[in-house]
């Protein structure tokens, strides 16, 4: 018998942060077991021209909307930074350009963020940001916390969720 690991794939739906906002979008993460990468792939609309910080917060919570989902996921206590930087959150996911309709495509591949082990992102909560991440490299107060992205919004309201997939087993007949 072989056995093929099967990737783990989640959801993500994404509105705005305060009644008015009319940030929507959706969001699928599917990570593959061989390599360790996590897929973001989706779109978020209802956003001004320009970057906005996309970050991975650590609360799930959104019963005070975006601003009840804590700081951006970070397990081992690093500064903020850039995807590709080793000083960084396990959140930062760095920037997303919405284009002139206001709409961004999302395609992000990421060692850091996992679907599942102690540092999953399931139960957390994937939040978009006023203003663009300068990537902990701006030298403002907030650079090295939050990229002084600005205000949340919009957030996926009901955490990421996972679909854990059976593991199939080819039988050789």
């Amino acid at each position: 018998m072989a056995g093929k690991p099967v990737s783990l794939k989640g959801v993500a739906l994404i509105s705005g942060g305060a009644a008015d906002s009319a940030v929507a979008g959706a969001l699928h993460f599917v990570q593959d077991p061989s390599s360790g990468y996590t897929e973001v792939r989706g779109r978020v609309s209802g956003l001004a021209p320009g970057l906005h910080g996309f970050h991975i917060h650590a609360f799930g919570d959104t019963t005070n909307g975006c601003n009840s989902t804590g700081p951006h996921f970070n397990p081992h206590n690093k500064s903020h930074g850039a995807p590709v930087d080793d000083e960084r959150h396990v959140g930062d996911l760095g920037n997303i350009q919405a284009n002139k309709d206001g709409v961004a495509e999302i395609f992000i591949k990421d060692l850091q963020i996992s679907l599942r082990g102690p540092h999953s992102i399931l139960g957390r909560a994937v939040v978009v940001h006023a203003d663009s991440d300068d990537l902990g490299k701006g030298g403002h107060e907030l650079s090295k916390s939050t990229g002084n992205a600005g205000a949340r919004i919009g957030c996926e309201h009901a955490t990421v969720h996972i679909s854990r997939h059976i593991r199939f087993i080819e039988l050789n007949e």
